[in-house]
């Protein structure tokens, strides 16, 4: 069965990185349909519109915008109209709906969400740190960093950082060779979040086979030996028990993240002045799944208390039912975002 095409108009004053997401979200719930994109970014005066404009009359289909400047948004919406193409402003139905609820009209300005304010400079700061701190490199400087992640190799050590860093969290990781030992600075740390890493040997020996394959390298090494894996996974929880650092277990399917519903129970809440001191659980158990290759595991999630901003209700949210490669990602945001209000 061969699949459908359409034209996809996206049009922003800005980087259009808005667009993409909610068009791209959207698409994907249609099967057979695939869109062809035409993206027009830091559109701000009428003859860049007008450049726009005239693709969108060469091929008409869906038009998406983000434009703050009302006579442009009135021109294209005439263009739509001489052309049969449907037209949406993406963002007008949350700003109204943001308007209702706070009683105050919005300020347009373009692009106002990639203002370079203290917020950007300080994932900046950090996507540089983690970059100069990835796979052990500069082990004298790992006090400075937010979280410490430690894992053999192929326990995505790499691509969790830097989604950490893009969060603005400083983050270090530590590679787990058989026969290195570990930064002697690692030890004496107390500033950083140190967390382990864990992942099934199947998994990282499949892993690691790819890599070798794509290297063209010889996969008839320990490197891809089950039993050595499965000797580093078992060394690596040693070590991470020993220290009583939090892991995180990796639990993938034979294809993609399995979705679990992960029930996290907050042992001790105490509020004082302004700051909430809250006691992270003990155990986070993802429980049974009717799946051949998925089994109970316990999550250890020991740390001592950590202090985060407090709200008029904090909480700790009862129930996050997130896949567990997005659960690994959030459990270590705790430590440096707030924690949720929930209704």
């Amino acid at each position: 069965m061969g699949r459908n095409y359409f034209h996809l108009h996206l049009v922003s004053d800005a980087t259009g990185e808005t667009l993409i997401a909610v068009s791209r979200a959207a698409a994907a719930q249609y099967q057979g349909v695939s869109s062809i994109e035409h993206i027009y970014p830091l559109v701000r005066s009428r003859a860049q519109l007008e450049k726009a404009i005239t693709e969108i009359e060469a091929s008409p289909g869906i038009v998406l915008f983000t434009l703050v400047d009302e006579e442009l948004i009135e021109r294209l919406e005439e263009a739509c109209r001489e052309t049969g193409s449907l037209c949406l402003s993406v963002l007008q139905p949350i700003l109204n709906l943001f308007q209702s609820y706070l009683g105050t009209a919005a300020t347009p300005r373009a692009g106002a969400q990639h203002m370079l304010n203290s917020d950007y400079f300080r994932r900046i700061d950090a996507l540089n740190f983690t970059m100069m701190h990835d796979d052990g490199q500069l082990p004298e400087n790992l006090e400075e960093a937010d979280v410490i992640l430690l894992g053999v190799s192929r326990t995505s050590k790499t691509p969790t950082a830097i989604y950490l860093a893009n969060r603005g969290i400083k983050t270090a990781n530590v590679p787990l060779v058989p026969g290195v030992p570990l930064p002697e600075t690692l030890s004496r740390v107390k500033h950083p979040l140190v967390v382990g890493l864990l992942a099934s040997p199947d998994r990282i020996v499949q892993i690691r086979q790819n890599r070798l394959l794509a290297l063209k390298a010889d996969t008839e090494s320990p490197y891809v030996d089950r039993m050595f894996v499965a000797e580093e996974m078992a060394q690596a929880r040693k070590l991470f028990s020993q220290n009583n650092w939090p892991t995180i277990d990796e639990i993938l399917g034979l294809k993609n993240p399995v979705p679990t519903m992960v029930k996290l129970i907050p042992i001790k809440k105490k509020f004082f002045g302004s700051t909430a001191k809250i006691t992270l659980p003990k155990i986070m158990s993802i429980p049974p799944q009717k799946s051949d290759f998925l089994k109970p595991r316990i999550l250890s999630a020991n740390k001592p208390p950590i202090k985060v901003k407090a709200y008029t209700q904090a909480c700790v949210a009862p129930y996050c039912k997130l896949a567990t490669s997005s659960f690994m990602l959030s459990w270590l945001t705790i430590k440096t975002t707030s924690i949720p209000r929930i209704p």
